[in-house]
């Protein structure tokens, strides 16, 4: 049979508390609950890194973020007047993902391969296998915003930028009903990243703040550390923080938690309604019975939690993050014969649609999977593990259930009932002799309470720690490359 066609769909900071078929009472997301209605939600995903370009970067290399980079969260530039500069586009060369990424095995197996929407990677998209492009700057807007298509000259749309790339993604899928090849979409939507208040009124006015659910580690009786400025940040992104336009300074008298959480709702819905086009025209076009398609994000966002905002650390809010994967049962999943030749069987998809997945999963596991389901070999220099044997109804093949997550501060490590935490010691890449974070997130699923340095469950905590120091001994750095 042919090759099955792959979207590959992310939103931008979406934690998995708000998606419906993960138990959020309020928010409206039908397209993404029949998603996982006819797929496999993955319960517990986490980001391998909880920032945008780290994060993604390890998407597409199936490595984690330290051997894909140089190890760096975003790329940010100070200036001699104090604002922090964001390259608008990437860098000339390739000077992350340096190993063969999934775009470029895909495109070797006959792919066409394209990416729609944000990119926020340090290397050009077509550097790294991907044959077409519209992406716009890497600063978050939804007005105004800046496109480029295959690097001509730039652009503004007359509409809302994920409106626009929506009715992108639609054009695209129609041609490719009529395509011989099959296809690899990268389709990213920016939203529910900030700047909240640049978007239809439809969604910033939808959810009431009176309404919105509350987690039990939000204070609301305190007020954020610089609780002004990152409302404003949430409010209009760059155009505050860089450029302080003058309608960006004010905030309005009701712009309290509960309302930047509304809006940061709104916008998750906006999100819902353009996968929900997506789903529409691969079912008009006769793609759905042939197409893998998996939702997730980059990571996730504080929104409050623990007095903080945006992300960064290792809390549920910040890491946590929608895994959901569709395949439908055409596709044939590759397996190992005890001769070593790789054969097919059928299997998973809506034939075994509406499963919870409870094996731990990161961003790092995503690239090894698609490729297992379309029957191609797993590069070595891929660190993450394939989780096909799952979507397909079996026994997990790898030996652990856990997922490792980096930071700016230093690594964790996720299981399904702790997260342990080792931060690096100040100006280095040396992991530190004791642990900053141990949560038992099965009891204390809020993080109430903080183990490290305490002898609870001291056999747990030194188990996890060994096993962190594993991967970190095994996990090389990117070489730098002077001149």
């Amino acid at each position: 049979m042919p090759h099955p066609n792959i979207i590959l769909c992310t939103c931008d900071q979406l934690r998995a508390f708000e998606v419906g078929c993960y138990g959020n009472p309020l928010i409206r997301t039908p397209h993404l609950d029949r998603l996982a209605a006819e797929g496999v939600r993955f319960e517990t995903a986490v980001t391998t890194f909880p920032v945008c370009m780290a994060a993604r970067s390890v998407l597409l290399s199936g490595q984690y973020n330290r051997t894909c980079t140089d190890g760096v969260g975003n790329v940010a530039l100070p200036q001699d007047d104090g604002r922090i500069y964001f390259p608008q586009y990437p860098h000339a060369g390739r000077p992350h993902l340096r190993d063969t990424t999934l775009p470029e095995i895909l495109r070797g197996l006959g792919y066409h391969t394209a990416v729609i929407g944000k990119w926020h990677i340090h290397t050009w998209s077509y550097d790294i296998g991907f044959d077409y492009y519209l992406i716009p700057r890497m600063n978050h807007a939804h007005t105004g915003q800046h496109f480029t298509e295959n690097g001509g000259p730039e652009f503004v749309p007359d509409r809302y930028s994920v409106d626009f790339e929506a009715d992108r993604v639609e054009a695209f899928l129609a041609r490719q009903a009529q395509a011989k090849r099959p296809f690899f979409l990268y389709y990213n939507i920016s939203p529910p990243h900030c700047p909240l208040s640049d978007a239809p009124e439809k969604y910033t006015r939808m959810y009431s703040p009176d309404e919105i659910p509350i987690r039990p580690n939000v204070d609301l009786a305190r007020r954020l550390p610089d609780q002004d400025h990152w409302f404003k940040v949430y409010r209009w992104d760059y155009r505050y923080y860089n450029f302080h336009l003058p309608y960006t300074e004010e905030l309005p008298q009701d712009f309290t938690l509960r309302r930047v959480i509304a809006e940061y709702y709104g916008l998750t819905t906006w999100v819902d309604d353009v996968v929900g086009r997506m789903l529409a025209a691969l079912d008009a076009h006769g793609l759905a019975e042939n197409t893998i398609v998996i939702f997730t994000s980059d990571h996730g966002d504080y929104l409050g939690n623990h007095g903080r905002v945006q992300k960064g650390d290792l809390h549920e809010e910040s890491v946590r993050i929608p895994l959901i994967v569709r395949v439908p049962p055409s596709t044939l999943f590759p397996t190992v014969g005890i001769d070593g030749t790789r054969s097919a069987q059928p299997g998973g998809g809506r034939g075994t649609c509406g499963r919870v997945a409870r094996q731990v999963a990161g961003l790092v596991d995503i690239a090894p999977t698609l490729l297992d389901l379309v029957g191609a070999a797993i590069p070595p220099h891929m660190h993450g593990r394939s989780l096909a044997s799952i979507l397909a109804g079996e026994p997990f093949a790898a030996p652990a259930d856990f997922a490792i997550i980096e930071t700016g501060r230093g690594v964790g490590i996720r299981t399904p009932t702790h997260l342990y935490g080792l931060p690096f010691v100040d100006g280095t890449r040396r992991l530190a002799d004791a642990a900053h974070y141990f949560w038992d997130v099965e009891h204390d699923p809020y993080q109430l309470r903080n183990l490290a340095g305490t002898q609870e469950q001291a056999d747990v905590a030194r188990a996890l720690d060994r096993q962190l120091r594993v991967w970190d001994v095994r996990t090389p750095w990117m070489t730098m490359v002077e001149g």
